[in-house]
């Protein structure tokens, strides 16, 4: 099995449908299986084979998804590198990645290897590049037909690589659309970075014949009007673009567009309510995590509840567990864990195998959640992050969503901070907008009404920035 088989397939079923659309640049189905096609045979013809590990390095758009799927063709592993990287960044990826080569779109990267071949594609050329990894040490041999791997944040500890292999990836894709319920009619508009989030995303849209409109633009006006234009029915995006959006001082009828998704993230629930109070389209959140894929999504009560992710999808089972992996009640916090299809094969280094990381069964995701009596699922925080006043649990995402809530807030980041007699106390950072004065004392009081005493922050910090990962999350 390979996954290029998905484009051959979209190709005869979905020829001259648009695949992927970046402003008035626009490839066919057809057109993008030929130019992978020809990518792929020319990567195999240069080395690129199974057993081999290849990066792509590209910004958004129609050559970073030709090139998904060439190199997924070629049967190695694929691992995306974040095109907006720094060079010590890129040659450590390339290094823990056991990576042999890399493509690119630009021919800058010599110091991190040895330009191998130009391969030149209509009025495109892309740089194919060599590491000093010799191609007798293979990658990921120790599970079969490995196709992805993608290195977690590493927010809470190292990264790791996760590989995924391409039988996981089609289960994960099949099990993640019962819940999205995408098909060919469907226009997504895409603003997250393809090199975090391409499996329950570009290949299942791929699969399903969906149009890929690629966002270009930080412009909420701009935004809307290319969702007008291209008649867009599926938002997917982060918290950050639902906010830009709900700040336009222009007031559009978005008719086609029938479903926004958050995620990465989490959402403060006024942000929820705002969008659909703007656009009458209901915001939803959904819970995925690399290893598993889309597990968790609300695709029943899409204005009830904004904080929460949702629902386990029918092919998931979701528990809340204890510190012995036990399932707990209802309405009770605890370890969230997941079983279902499509889940990672393995880790890269040191080789772990999926079922070394069990737990009773469950994959133990490192957040903390809670299940209500209807099957409601709503994320509290991460293990690692939770503060810990008096023995008391604090969340950090439920505080930061409270304070970026206070007009003036652009963002917010809540940490522990040592105390005395208490342990730990509540501390947060703040971005506050430009030339806003906001009084400390009165965003506390804010505070205090919508959270227990023992989470209201105690020290507050204006800063003029806050780190965040490459994929949108802050750093913790």
């Amino acid at each position: 099995m390979n996954i290029f088989n998905i484009l051959d397939e979209a190709s005869l079923k979905w020829g001259g449908r648009e695949a992927v659309i970046v402003d008035e640049n626009v490839i066919s189905y057809k057109k993008l299986f030929d130019n992978a096609s020809f990518i792929k045979n020319q990567l195999i013809s240069k080395g690129v084979v199974k057993g081999s590990a290849i990066s792509i390095i590209a910004p958004n758009g129609i050559d970073f998804v030709t090139l998904l799927m060439a190199t997924a063709g070629t049967g190695a592993v694929v691992m995306p590198i974040f095109h907006k990287e720094k060079p010590r960044e890129i040659d450590e990826t390339l290094k823990k990645g056991q990576v042999h080569y890399f493509i690119t779109i630009k021919n800058s990267f010599a110091t991190h290897g040895v330009l191998k071949s130009i391969i030149k594609l209509d009025n495109q050329e892309f740089f194919l590049y060599k590491t000093s990894r010799d191609l007798k040490n293979k990658t990921a041999s120790f599970i079969e037909d490995p196709c992805f791997m993608r290195f977690t944040s590493g927010t809470t500890g190292n990264a790791k690589g996760v590989i995924i292999s391409h039988q996981s990836v089609m289960d994960r894709i099949k099990s993640a659309n019962e819940g999205l319920m995408l098909n060919e009619k469907d226009k997504v508009y895409w603003v997250l970075p393809m090199a975090f989030h391409f499996v329950v995303s570009i290949v299942l849209f791929l699969k399903y014949g969906i149009t890929i409109v690629v966002n270009t633009t930080f412009s909420a006006t701009e935004i809307c009007d290319s969702i007008i234009k291209n008649e867009v029915t599926f938002l997917y995006g982060s918290p950050m673009y639902i906010k830009l959006l709900n700040s336009s001082s222009k007031t559009v009828s978005l008719p086609t567009l029938k479903k926004v998704i958050s995620t990465s993230s989490s959402i403060a629930p006024n942000e929820c309510n705002s969008f659909f109070d703007k656009y009458n389209v209901p915001v939803t959140q959904a819970y995925g995590i690399i290893e598993v894929g889309l597990p968790i999504i609300n695709t029943q009560k899409l204005t009830y509840s904004p904080e929460s992710v949702g629902y386990s999808l029918p092919a998931y089972s979701v528990g809340i567990l204890d510190a012995k992996y036990e399932e707990l009640g209802e309405n009770k916090i605890g370890l969230l864990g997941i079983k279902g299809p499509g889940m990672f094969d393995a880790y890269l280094s040191p080789p772990t195998l999926r079922n070394d990381t069990l737990m009773n069964g469950w994959f133990i995701t490192g957040d903390y959640a809670i299940r209500d009596e209807e099957g409601l699922i709503t994320i509290k925080g991460r293990e690692k992050s939770v503060i810990n006043v008096s023995g008391n649990k604090v969340f950090p995402y439920e505080v930061e969503n409270v304070v970026n809530s206070y007009p003036g807030v652009v963002k917010a980041k809540a940490y522990s901070k040592n105390h005395v007699l208490l342990g730990e106390i509540v501390a947060v950072y703040i971005v506050k907008e430009l030339n806003k004065e906001i009084d400390e004392e009165e965003l506390i009081n804010f505070s205090r009404k919508f959270l227990s005493d023992y989470k209201v922050p105690q020290m507050i910090d204006f800063v003029p920035d806050i780190k965040m990962t490459s994929s949108g999350k802050i750093k913790r």
